[in-house]
């Protein structure tokens, strides 16, 4: 895992490509690398920051150059023993060990050619000396970032996008069209960046820039015709073994020179990685956390440690428990500086603390269960969904009264939370809609026209362009399965968009690496492979994946119910944060420059205090929106928070 940089055919390229990497520190202390050579009429210049995790030796270090081809890298491959073999059989011979020079002679062999073959998380750029064309490709699911900008015949590209924020002096400008969709998603899509000029690659595809101006992209990989292609095979009666496809994941993905940890929350997915884990490498260490016993009391949270100690003890695991009580006015503008665009989800400040935590300890590598809810139906909104059309056949007005009756209740008192009364609102405000429109409304934060209400009227055709795009993106399948066709939407959008996103930012951040077994493309193959109603059987999500892990996990662990790996919102909010709000409210950027409306904000700071409706949530995003904004229109990119 590291950061990459570079450019081509760009002004003052080698300075430009010296200050990228040199914002990418965090994400490879253990060395830096440059590489210039000449392009057309211009030069390219490569930079690398490293963190040494396959072959720690000088033989693995980036840029890597042999041969005519130059290469920066930042990833995992996990079939590289097999590539290896493969090219060594062919007549290639090694000077390390690393998965970049796999890597490197894969590329000379077989050029794009090498991308479907590679299994793992990756974004890299290769130059070949002879022809003079610089190639970017990203991984197939979009588990590592690549953000590129073109000006004229130049072109930059980095690991993230703060860098280019910082190289351009603050002369990129905001795209507004991204601050509407990260509102309704409290993210913004991997189709959308949060400036114009910018752009990221998108999964399974790479781009070729060429010395005579010419540009050309490819898509080697493509989700929905994967989950096609998985239906079809379900449908001739082959039924994928779920437990070894996730088992043999596991594996390759413990594949390292240095130590592996894993997060154990205690619920289905992180605790079945780690009892794999730990039958590979016994007394594998395990990250855990918890929170204050009154931020817990009043979200009304769920004890997950105990059931986290439990998998320990179980099976062996050196359990390191981490309590959530941070800093939240120091945190929130660093985790927002490191999280490159406004995401709101505050699980990226667990993911900091606990890599932090890890990286103390000397630990590089950690296995995450993200993934496993996208791809198996687990998240509540799958099974709410599917529940909502059950609701749809009670007569109207049982539905009018019974939506009356839960809207007059309190999601909250001065002392604790109502987390099913939450719920029960948040159901109903989609369970009367058609399909497309009820699985966004489900996850996203507003409906259509509460956005309207919250946005400067001028932005109200770009509201209309978010919601069509999500609608466009959901509906470009042809599966015949509900819940599948949920599962595609969610690995397509929210996987990539929000959680890879967050977890590679916030884990680099603490110049972590984190795997992610579930987000492989075999674990991919079998999941679509699975019909929906193997994934959601009665009012259990993921029943397929709790089968599966029985063949080594208690019952009980196997079938609890879902945790949530979150934050106290509303126990920050009603504390460490008020004040905040009310600054933000009526004194903010994004009010003060017209983006979001005063009224609008102010009625849901006040809908929210009187416990009436759970606006935590959205307010947090505001927040982390705020502090986005300022540092991108500050005049000099985003700088880092003290």
């Amino acid at each position: 895992m590291c950061g990459i940089a570079g450019t081509y055919r760009w002004p003052d390229g080698k300075v430009v490509t010296d200050r990228l990497t040199e914002v990418l520190a965090h994400r490879g202390p253990d060395g830096a690398g440059r590489y210039s050579h000449l392009a057309g009429d211009g030069e390219v210049h490569l930079g690398h920051r490293r963190l040494a995790i396959i072959d720690l030796s000088e033989t693995g270090t980036q840029p890597m150059v042999s041969g005519g081809l130059a290469l920066t890298y930042n990833g995992e491959l996990y079939n590289a023993p097999e590539l290896r073999a493969e090219l060594a059989a062919a007549g290639v011979r090694f000077r390390g060990t690393s998965d970049t020079e796999v890597l490197l002679e894969a590329w000379r062999r077989w050029g794009t050619d090498c991308l479907p073959r590679l299994r793992g998380m990756f974004a890299f750029a290769v130059f070949d000396e002879r022809t003079g064309d610089l190639v970017l490709a990203r991984d197939q699911l979009g588990v590592k970032p690549l953000f590129l900008l073109r000006r004229g015949a130049g072109l930059m590209f980095a690991s993230e996008l703060k860098a280019l924020a910082a190289v351009t002096g603050g002369s990129l400008q905001v795209d507004q069209a991204a601050l509407v969709a990260s509102l309704l998603y409290y993210w913004v899509p991997d189709s959308r960046c949060a400036f114009r000029e910018a752009e990221k690659l998108p999964p399974g595809s790479w781009l070729r820039c060429r010395p005579d101006g010419r540009i050309e992209r490819g898509r080697y990989w493509n989700l929905r015709d994967v989950a096609g292609e998985a239906r079809e095979r379900a449908r001739g009666g082959e039924q994928p073994d779920v437990a070894a496809i996730v088992e043999e994941s596991s594996r390759r993905h413990l594949l390292s020179d240095v130590p592996v940890a894993t997060f154990l929350s205690g619920g289905l997915d992180s605790s079945y990685l780690t009892a794999l884990a730990a039958r590979h490498q016994p007394g594998i260490s395990a990250y855990t956390i918890g929170f204050r016993a009154e931020d817990a009391k009043f979200e009304a949270m769920p004890d997950d440690l105990r059931y986290a100690r439990r998998v320990a003890e179980r099976f062996g695991v050196d359990l390191h428990e981490i309590e959530i009580a941070p800093n939240v006015l120091d945190l929130l503008p660093r985790m927002t500086y490191h999280l490159d665009e406004p995401i709101g989800d505050p699980a990226a400040i667990n993911t900091f603390l606990i890599c932090s935590a890890a990286r103390q300890a000397g630990v590089k590598v950690m296995l995450s269960g993200m993934g496993a809810d996208e791809l198996f139906a687990g998240y509540r909104k799958h099974l709410a969904n599917l529940l909502a059309l059950r609701y749809q056949r009670i007569p109207r007005p049982l539905r009018r009264g019974l939506s009356a009756s839960v809207d007059r209740l309190p999601v909250a008192t001065s002392r604790r939370g109502y987390r099913s009364v939450r719920f029960a609102k948040r159901f109903l405000s989609f369970a009367d809609l058609p399909e497309e429109t009820a699985f966004r409304r489900s996850y996203t934060m507003y409906d259509r026209d509460e956005l309207l209400a919250l946005v400067h009227p001028d932005l109200a055709g770009t509201v209309q362009d978010v919601l069509t795009e999500h609608a466009d993106t959901y509906q470009d399948n042809d599966l015949d399965d509900f819940v599948n066709r949920m599962c595609l939407g969610d690995t397509r959008m929210f996987l990539p968009g929000l959680n890879l996103a967050y977890t590679d930012r916030s884990s680099m951040a603490a110049s972590t690496e984190v795997r992610v077994p579930y987000v492989d493309i075999e674990v991919v193959k079998a999941a679509f492979a699975v019909p929906g109603e193997r994934k959601i059987v009665g009012r259990q999500g993921k029943a397929v994946l709790k089968e599966a892990a029985t063949s080594i996990l208690p019952r009980e662990i196997a079938y609890r119910p879902k945790g949530l790996f979150s934050a106290p919102l509303r126990a920050w909010m009603s504390r460490d944060l008020a004040p905040l709000v009310r600054e933000v409210v009526h004194d903010g950027v994004l009010v003060s420059s017209g983006i979001l409306r005063r009224d609008a904000l102010a009625r849901m700071v006040a809908e929210d205090a009187a416990g009436q409706r759970d606006f935590s949530k959205h307010l947090w995003h505001v927040l982390t929106l705020e502090y986005w904004y300022r540092g991108a229109t500050s005049g000099s990119g985003q700088s880092q928070a003290a």
